[in-house]
């Protein structure tokens, strides 16, 4: 159980690097640089809660300074007199170790205490975790603090952005992530059956298990006494193993306290009840409980990680940004209630969020501790409105590129790319699409692992993972239920799982023809346009519409098979076992196969050509030859853009669209065939509609970060 209450002071040793010293238990980064001094106060020196300040020597700290500062009583008076007994007793010690920076964390009355005595004494002040918002008390001495506070680490976008609009001085504001998940992201894979049967019992499985963690809310410590007495009801009667942690002690906890002795959870058989776990067995524990419930901020913040379940009860963290593995009983005011949020959350698994880090923040946070001037004025400067847009943006020791992973499998190449926010390609790597699933999602899996870490090098920040696949896909599951042709085994692949716990980043998939429609809308001609078409001419014919600003999947996600929209009743074969499609006529296969017919009748080279005996004859051949004015090859070439025309006359008759845009290798041979089908067969009334060819480079990798991008960015919780 993460315990906030000890602060480092820090000072510089001469011609050495900076480094960052968090002592919160389960993280720290230590280098030469900066000499830590560690003071210990609150519950760390709080005999209740174990000396928990042992973990930090344990982890090789050596405590400067451990000072008494818990005033026994539990009740609102005590907390003031604990922040005055630190008021008390801190200002000797900061006189004795004269630091330069204190490094100060979250929103703890204690923390309050440390940062109010070291800006009274002129010692500059780093705040970690401010600008978030909770739903409590916590959300006043945080911001508090932060006002305090001479430099702020923030975990998340809109802290970041919560910061600036409380006047804080952009330049000394550093989003980085949760220090925490540095050490999370890292953790899930080590022993933890034997954590598991330490703290619940030899028979206890993983994912069949629960954590309780719930503290008082101290604005309404009634309420919070009541709703806790229907937390131990509802997990009675749920009847799983369950492991208690005690509250904190916040003003309200001895009566919480009251009521588990009343009820006989330290007792009952189903119930192990504790009042400290060291943070590395805590991580394990959550990782694979079936479910958390409770209102403490790990469980929306550090449990997102490894996306098990949690129930967040009550007020307390109201404000938090969470993943969707979190269900909120604002109201939990009756045991029923919260008994029907353990059936509905117990024993799921959800993605893996990264809201409040990547695994990355310590590296950022001391790269910005490089950049403080100890020589500058101490005297802090506000930014009062207006405030810019994006200014954090604009300091290179901050300047990080929201960006996506983009997946793109093709017939025959496998891509991913890093895609920044504006749809330029960082970096992309290719290599040949294996034929089995397992040789394939191996190297999916090498390719992305290779990418993520490259792109913290070139100060891009990945948000999440985006995959185009060919054949039929179920976005919401992340599943490829049936394939094309061209891609072998990939038939019921689940692409969302293996890739989201690898990387420990939420993960989209859908159509290459969808994410072609999704590149147009955020990128290309399709921007700002409520309805409009794509139609992809490559190997296969594909397609994506937007209908009302939103990507139609149909009800079983076969909407926008335009390449098997049937122009003949007579006509070619198609891949999908019909004939007379689009497809069988202008695709990329289409036209290989009339070009080989071509060649082997000594029909298809003119003057000025030529096909090496080691080159296969392709779709190139025949648009080549049709341009040298080969007669036989503008023909199949007019038929092909005839029978793309007509399809494109069906779909203005039934989507009637505001624009159809031409994708592919093949879009700009088909675009005067097209208009000139759709003058002379379309409806007068859609006769206006523009067809227009992409210029997108790569629309299915742009779609596929896209689906990324666009999610990550404008979801609300």
């Amino acid at each position: 159980m993460p315990i906030d209450d000890c602060s480092v002071a820090a000072k510089p040793r001469e011609q050495l690097l900076c480094s960052l010293f968090q002592t919160t238990p389960g993280y720290r980064a230590c280098a030469s640089g900066w000499k830590p001094m560690v003071i210990c106060t609150g519950s760390h020196a709080f005999k209740d809660l174990i000396n928990t300040y042992r973990m930090i020597e344990q982890d090789d700290f050596d405590i400067n300074t451990r000072l008494h500062t818990i005033v026994r009583g539990e009740d609102e008076a005590a907390m003031v007199e604990s922040v005055g007994l630190a008021l008390v007793k801190l200002p000797d010690v900061l006189n004795r170790l004269k630091p330069d920076i204190m490094i100060v964390h979250g929103d703890r009355f204690d923390a309050l205490a440390l940062a109010t005595s070291a800006a009274l004494m002129n010692i500059r002040i780093l705040h970690i975790e401010g600008g978030e918002v909770s739903g409590t008390i916590d959300d006043s001495i945080r911001h508090a603090i932060t006002k305090l506070a001479h430099y702020h680490v923030c975990c998340t976008r809109s802290a970041e952005q919560h910061l600036i609009s409380m006047c804080e001085d952009h330049d000394r504001i550093l989003l980085a992530g949760c220090p925490s998940y540095d050490k999370l992201l890292s953790a899930k894979n080590k022993d933890y059956m034997s954590i598991i049967r330490m703290w619940l019992g030899d028979d206890v499985k993983s994912k069949d298990y629960i954590v309780a963690l719930q503290h008082p809310v101290t604005t309404d410590i009634k309420h919070s006494i009541k709703m806790f007495e229907l937390t131990l009801d509802a997990l009675i009667s749920f009847n799983k193993r369950t492991l208690v942690l005690f509250p904190n002690i916040d003003a309200g906890s001895k009566e919480m306290v009251r009521v588990m002795r009343k009820k006989g959870i330290e007792h009952h058989p189903n119930f192990r009840a504790v009042k400290h776990v060291p943070f590395d067995q805590f991580i394990q524990l959550v990782a694979h409980a079936g479910c958390m419930i409770g209102n403490s901020s790990c469980g929306v913040r550090e449990v997102g990680a490894f996306g098990t379940p949690v129930i967040n009860l009550g007020t307390r963290q109201i404000g938090r940004e969470t993943g969707e593995n979190v269900l909120h009983v604002r109201d939990a005011d009756t045991q029923d209630k919260i008994l029907q949020a353990l059936h509905l959350q117990f024993g799921k698994q959800y993605p893996c969020s990264k809201i409040y880090g990547d695994g990355n923040a310590v590296p950022r946070i001391l790269k910005f501790l490089k950049s403080i001037d100890l020589q500058e004025p101490l005297q802090k400067k506000f930014c009062f409105p207006p405030v810019k847009e994006n200014i954090s943006q604009d300091i290179d020791h901050i300047l990080e590129t929201l960006s996506a992973l983009a997946v793109d499998l093709g017939g025959t190449n496998l891509r991913v790319a890093i895609v920044s926010m504006k749809g330029e390609i960082v970096k992309k790597y290719t290599q040949f699409n294996p034929k089995t699933y397992e040789e394939r999602i191996n190297l999916i899996l090498q390719m992305c692992v290779e990418a993520a870490a490259e792109a913290v090098k070139l100060n891009c920040r990945i948000l999440g993972v985006g995959i185009s696949t060919g054949g039929r896909v179920n976005p919401r599951e992340g599943i490829v239920l049936h394939s094309t042709k061209l891609i072998q085994e990939w038939n019921s692949v689940d692409l969302r799982t293996p890739l989201s716990d690898t990387l420990h980043l939420p993960v989209w998939v859908d159509n290459d023809g969808n994410c072609a429609a999704l590149a147009e809308r955020k990128f290309g001609q399709g921007k700002g346009l409520e309805n409009f078409v794509t139609l992809i001419t490559g190997t296969g014919i594909g397609g994506g519409i937007i209908h009302q600003h939103e990507l139609i999947h149909g009800s079983s996600f076969c909407a926008a098979e335009l390449g098997h929209l049937v122009v003949s009743l007579d006509g070619p074969d198609c891949s999908c076992g019909s004939h007379g499609c689009i497809e069988a006529y202008a695709s990329g296969m289409a036209l290989q196969r009339e070009a080989k017919k071509l060649h082997d009748e000594d029909l298809l080279l003119v003057e000025g050509m030529s096909v090496p005996k080691d080159e296969a004859v392709g779709a190139l051949h025949l648009i080549q030859a049709a341009k040298l004015g080969n007669a036989k090859a503008q023909s199949i070439l007019r038929t092909a853009g005839t029978a793309l025309g007509l399809g494109v006359v069906n779909i203005l008759h039934t989507m009637n669209p505001s624009l159809v845009i031409l994708s592919g290798v093949l879009a700009s041979h088909y675009i005067h065939i097209v208009k000139d089908v759709i003058r002379q067969q379309a409806l007068s009334s859609v006769q206006d509609v523009d067809v227009v060819v992409s210029d997108l480079v790569d629309p299915a990798l742009l779609g596929a970060a896209s689906m990324v991008l666009d999610y990550t960015t404008r979801r609300i919780y």
